[in-house]
């Protein structure tokens, strides 16, 4: 197992959510209103920052888009490389995604092999019109052509360091620290 210490915090939980604000009304905007948006977040951090721009949509606009649950296990490139078992959780769709604009929500983006494992999960389920994606970190370093529509902040980062977004609903606190491998 690898070892972090924490180098830096890069975001706190005010500017969270000022980002997910941020991305919030930027999706509305580029969508022109929610109709036939759905947000999908993949499974752990992307599903609740997902409900928090879901959230800040509603406001915006009234109404809270449909949100799916995407689960990527069984798509990972790296599945028979893993020493312990993965656990499966379920993909929860809230209607079918054919025709509609679909925005995949993630806390990090970084090799992009995540992202490229959630749209062959996603083109397994049903025919999108679009896929677009947010992240609340861009960290860089991409392996695949892959890019964020909506980004809360662009974070260079060396390859031994790790991005860690925490937040209160899987963690003990709310913040996004840069940490170094030691």
């Amino acid at each position: 197992m690898t070892a972090f210490k924490e180098k830096a915090v890069l975001m706190d939980a005010d500017g969270i959510r000022r980002a997910l604000l941020r991305i919030s009304h930027e999706i509305v905007e580029k969508n022109k209103g929610t109709e036939h948006l759905v947000l999908v977040g993949i499974r752990t951090r992307g599903v609740f920052i997902a409900e928090r721009i879901a959230t800040e949509i509603a406001r915006i606009e009234g109404i809270a888009p449909p949100r799916g649950v995407l689960d990527i296990t069984l798509y990972r490139d790296d599945l028979n490389e893993l020493s312990y078992q993965p656990l499966v959780r379920p993909t929860e769709m809230p209607q079918g995604i054919t025709g509609k604009t679909v925005v995949l929500v993630d806390d990090v983006l970084y090799t992009g092999r995540t992202i490229r494992a959630a749209m062959n999960a996603l083109l397994d389920i049903g025919r999108p019109k679009s896929i677009q994606l947010a992240v609340l970190i861009d960290r860089g370093h991409r392996e695949l052509p892959i890019r964020a529509d909506y980004v809360g902040k662009n974070v260079p980062t060396a390859a031994h360091e790790d991005v860690s977004v925490q937040l209160y609903d899987t963690d003990a606190e709310e913040k996004v620290v840069i940490r170094e491998c030691i």
